[in-house]
């Protein structure tokens, strides 16, 4: 059997740092690579032959020599996991689809796949292994009992291209022991967390090793939710750090009541755990106890993260606005605990009900829920609840406000500096070559001085002279900070009136400089504008077109992507092979700007034309 596992590409995020992936690390195609197809992968056959395509950091294959196509995706990979199961089972693939969306919602999935796998795969998928080579397969195989997770395997690193990505992950625990409104984990996962052994993470870690990788991520939801295993896998990591001369930094996701506890804490230092990410959610303790957040409620809140910050961990908080106890004061309250804080990586989002958990069922039978697609990114200025005590636009426009504010280049100088004044001693060995470090710090000097000569000024306020141990990490923060603010500065916009004009101008200057391509009908040119939304210029390619053509197109397109926030459709219908170099140069020079380019290529074109799906959005089914 050939098996090709497919990880859809990400809709873009605060999570995807994009700034800092293109400018930075350009080595580097995305964050984290896709450990659940890893697993599964380990969960097939022997004899079964296996490719993992993440189209976050390739491009998907459209003819690919495969007996069985399985496609995962989270809730923001719904609408492009949809179009890849269309798009193969069409094409007369079997097609298999699992991931926590359909895990959480496997009815959403009905007609879409020849079988859907809900639930953790380690006793299902085998099974259904079995029953595809029997020819037998039912439409839904559902975990319903408990999975021990001594069954699962180590995963397939080997199939993953682990150079393209920022950090690798592993995982120790499922499951969390709290009961937070808004979250689907307890859903998923339950509330009794459950853990492999050290002898398995140790494989794990030793495959790792064999990679050269530096920087593992526990993606666990909650490591330290049962703290006795917890600080057993922090003892271990400790020794097998000590044994390996600390080849790894490492990276995870707690709960805020690690600062209650000191033993815990001196346990991640020893680990070299280098940064945590804590779901605060509010600094104001009514909306805590209305979400059932309690454990954020047992301490001062920014007193824990101080504890947190004095050994040596820095901190990616996870905030939401939007909740019942919310009123417009919220935004305030956020942003002077964000400053007070100084953390960088504050993930802020708008309260989103997603589906089966205790907020969505509440709001549902109060008849709170606004019909919309696509509503699991809570990074987007929209969500699916109608707030309490403000309205659904005063909840949208303070949202932007306090991102805006807290992303201005004198607030992140502002909350470095508040941070190392309790992170002074950096729990953070160096890795990478001496030639990687140089790399990275002279790509971030000028993008820098690109940004401007107020931002260099802010930066070198934060510059600390007389601890030069902190330097790297003011300039990650920096670079963190700087990648928020492109994403906020490209996505988080209302007024789209002005921005469309200047789109409309320059179609005027498009159709003048390309008026010869016009008439003979070798091109179409069209701008659809919508109120309150990215204007769209849609581009057809319909026939002979010469070199002078993709010259000129490309430098009209390329001022239309940089100066305005609309989004292309190129359109290609008909073109000679001749015309394919030209065709390639041109979307060389859109590239870095391909997540607002969709390209449609004409059915029988798709054996010469070839899209990379990774950076572009190629839509293979048309609307």
């Amino acid at each position: 059997m050939k098996l090709l596992l497919i990880n859809p590409r990400f809709p873009e995020s605060f999570w995807s740092f994009k700034w800092a992936t293109d400018t930075i690390l350009p080595d580097k195609k995305t964050t984290n690579p896709p450990l659940g197809l890893a697993t599964l992968a380990a969960l097939c056959p022997e004899d079964w032959e296996i490719e993992i395509i993440d189209e976050n950091i390739e491009t998907i294959p459209l003819e690919p020599q495969a007996d069985l196509i399985g496609i995962c995706g989270m809730g923001v990979q719904f609408p492009r996991q949809k179009e890849l199961l269309s798009f193969y089972r069409k094409k007369g693939y079997p097609v298999v689809v699992g991931g926590s969306y359909a895990s959480l919602c496997p009815e959403y999935y009905d007609s879409l796949a020849d079988a859907v796998i809900s639930g953790e795969a380690e006793y299902i998928w085998p099974e259904f292994c079995r029953d595809f080579e029997e020819g037998k397969t039912k439409e839904l195989y559902q975990e319903t009992g408990e999975v021990d997770l001594a069954d699962s395997p180590v995963p397939r690193f080997d199939l993953l291209d682990l150079d393209k990505y920022r950090a690798v992950s592993l995982q120790f625990s499922r499951g969390c022991p709290f009961c937070c409104e808004f979250c689907d984990i307890i859903v998923m996962f339950g509330r009794k967390p459950r853990t492999k052994s050290l002898e398995q993470v140790g494989r794990e870690l030793d495959m790792l090793r064999q990679y050269n990788i530096k920087n593992p991520f526990f993606v666990d939801d909650n490591l330290i939710g049962n703290k006795p295993l917890a600080k057993e896998l922090l003892k271990f990591l400790t020794d097998y750090q000590i044994e390996h001369d600390y080849q790894f930094h490492f990276g995870t996701e707690a709960s805020l009541n690690m600062a209650q506890d000191a033993e815990l804490l001196e346990l991640l230092r020893k680990a070299n755990f280098n940064w945590v990410f804590i779901g605060i959610e509010s600094p104001d303790e009514e909306s805590l106890k209305e979400t059932k957040k309690y454990q954020n409620t047992r301490e001062d809140i920014l007193s824990s993260i101080q504890k947190i910050y004095s050994h040596g961990i820095d901190i990616y908080g996870g905030f939401i606005v939007g909740f019942d106890n919310d009123t417009t004061s919220v935004f305030e309250k956020q942003y002077n605990f964000v400053m007070q804080s100084g953390i960088q990586a504050a993930m802020i989002g708008l309260l989103t009900a997603l589906p089966k958990t205790p907020l969505y069922e509440r709001l549902e039978k109060e008849g709170r829920l606004i019909p919309r697609d696509g509503y699991t990114d809570n990074t987007k200025l929209a969500t699916n609840i109608i707030p309490m005590q403000m309205s659904y636009d005063e909840l949208i426009d303070g949202y932007q406000i306090l991102y805006k504010r807290l992303l201005e280049n004198r607030n992140i100088a502002k909350r470095v500096k508040n941070k190392i004044r309790y992170l002074n001693d950096p729990c953070h060995k160096e890795n990478g070559s001496v030639a990687e470090r140089l790399n990275i710090l002279g790509n971030f000097l000028k993008a820098l001085m690109r940004n401007g000569i107020g931002t260099v000024f802010h930066f070198l306020r934060t510059v600390p002279l007389t601890k030069p141990k902190l330097i790297s990490l003011v300039i990650q923060d920096w670079i963190i900070g700087l990648s928020m603010q492109d994403y906020v500065r490209r996505n988080f916009i209302q007024e789209f009136e002005e921005a469309n004009q200047l789109t409309h101008n320059y179609l005027k200057l498009i159709e003048q400089a390309l008026q010869r391509y016009l008439h003979p009908g070798g091109l179409e040119i069209s701008l659809k504008q919508v109120k309150d939304t990215a204007a769209h210029l849609s581009i057809s390619l319909k026939g002979t077109l010469d070199r002078e053509f993709f010259t000129r197109v490309g430098h009209h397109l390329e001022k239309v992507l940089k100066d305005t926030t609309s989004s292309i459709s190129l359109h290609i219908e008909e073109l000679h092979e001749a015309q394919l170099k030209h065709l390639n140069r041109l979307l060389k020079r859109l590239s870095r700007y391909g997540d607002r380019i969709h390209i449609v290529v004409h059915e029988e074109l798709r054996h010469i034309v070839e899209i990379d799906s990774s950076v572009f959005n190629l839509v293979l089914e048309r609307a």
